[in-house]
């Protein structure tokens, strides 16, 4: 690698302010920084130094997306073959490439558009290209269904970054989580486009891959039976490996849990709030499990729709989510309980994650400054009691 960071060297100085590409300045600290570590240091004041920047620690996510993302793409295929009754022709190979020609134009539109705004934000604001959208870019794409249009998902895209993350100061500054807007807009601005029966399954081929389905087609998810009064048809089995119709990579408990590891493992995501989202979906699940009130049982409710996708990759954003250690259980725990509240008294909207994560990024500040100021009373309170 000295060679490119000799390159980068000798061609830095154009993108300086007085060089004659100072316009992409902001673009090439971007590139430059993703390849490289910033070996710059600060002349004042207590810093604490590290090795791993936030482009690092959003690669590393990434990287745990990756088992969902391969995933979802082969159950994209399996959807389709097994829709046309073609599954004893098909192989794997083409099963996972119809998948990834369907879902690649997705990650493409989404960064494209996510970064194109980010880059252009910089350069006009004559800061740094911000990564937050290094992570964003490929969650969005997950948490939609394969039918989404291009064109729909550029318009969420755009809204996304720029009300959600721009207008708020940037990476770091917002208060909603970006990925979880986009779906938000795509839900309420497309519904047909993002619920219903028509959007679950890929109905054409592509570069003779994959069948054409009838247009009548429909697949409802498990979720969506249950809201419709009808009974599940799709095994335990089923729903933990993921071969179930729904969004593009929250099917798999299974690779949801290997990049759940990952985040473990690095220390990128707290495992407080991981942890207390699932159980109090449990808890709520198993209460109107015994009250009666869900036709299946509160282990489904966990495995179903996007509740383990949400629980170990959004729920746990860094930016949006509670910081203090107390505060992280209570946060996750009221994501989790109100999941399931969603699901179970509105048949209307048989997935609760979205609504509930969204719900909670707004109050947790507040639950971190409770948590706080209770700590300084309970400080307040020994000193006075010496």
């Amino acid at each position: 690698m000295n060679f490119l960071r000799k390159y980068l060297n000798d061609i830095k100085p154009n993108f300086e302010p007085e060089g004659k590409l100072h316009a992409f300045r902001s673009l090439f600290d971007g590139f430059e920084t993703f390849l490289f570590v910033p070996n710059q240091t600060s002349k004042t004041g207590v810093n604490i130094h590290d090795a791993i920047d936030s482009k690092r620690i959003m690669s590393f996510v990434v990287i745990a997306l990756l088992p969902a993302l391969l995933f979802g793409m082969y159950n994209v295929g399996f959807q389709n073959y097994k829709a046309a009754g073609a599954l004893a022709d098909a192989s794997f190979f083409s099963m996972f490439i119809y998948g990834a020609l369907q879902v690649l134009p997705k990650i493409i539109v989404s960064y494209v558009v996510g970064l194109g705004i980010e880059f252009a934000w910089a350069q006009w604001k004559g800061e740094e290209i911000q990564e937050g959208f290094l992570v964003s870019g490929i969650i969005i794409p997950l948490i939609i269904p394969v039918g989404c249009p291009l064109w729909a998902l550029a318009i969420a895209v755009a809204f996304a970054v720029v009300i959600g993350k721009e207008i708020f100061g940037g990476t770091g500054m917002n208060i909603f989580n970006v990925a979880l807007i986009t779906r938000a807009f795509l839900f309420f601005s497309y519904p047909t486009k993002m619920s219903g029966d028509a959007v679950w399954v890929a109905n054409d081929t592509i570069f003779g891959l994959g069948n054409t389905l009838p247009d009548t087609f429909t697949c409802a998810t498990p979720l969506g039976e249950i809201a419709q009064g009808a009974a599940v048809n799709n095994s335990l089995c089923d729903m933990i490996t993921g071969l179930i119709p729904g969004s593009i990579g929250e099917t798999s408990v299974i690779a949801i849990a290997i990049g759940a590891v990952i985040l473990l493992w690095t220390g990128i995501a707290s495992w407080r709030t991981m942890l207390s989202v699932f159980v109090g979906g449990a808890v709520a699940a198993y209460i109107f499990e015994a009250l009666g009130m869900t036709p299946i049982a509160w282990y489904e409710h966990i495995v179903l729709g996007g509740f383990c996708f949400a629980a170990v990759f959004m729920a746990t954003d860094p930016v949006t989510s509670a910081r203090t250690q107390c505060g992280q259980y209570w946060y996750g725990a009221i994501i989790g309980i109100m999941a399931v509240i969603i699901r179970v008294m509105n048949p209307g909207y048989p997935e609760g994650m979205m609504l509930a994560i969204l719900f909670m990024n707004m109050f947790a500040p507040l639950i971190d400054y409770c948590v706080v100021q209770k700590n300084i009373s309970k400080r307040m309170k020994r000193l006075t009691n010496k």
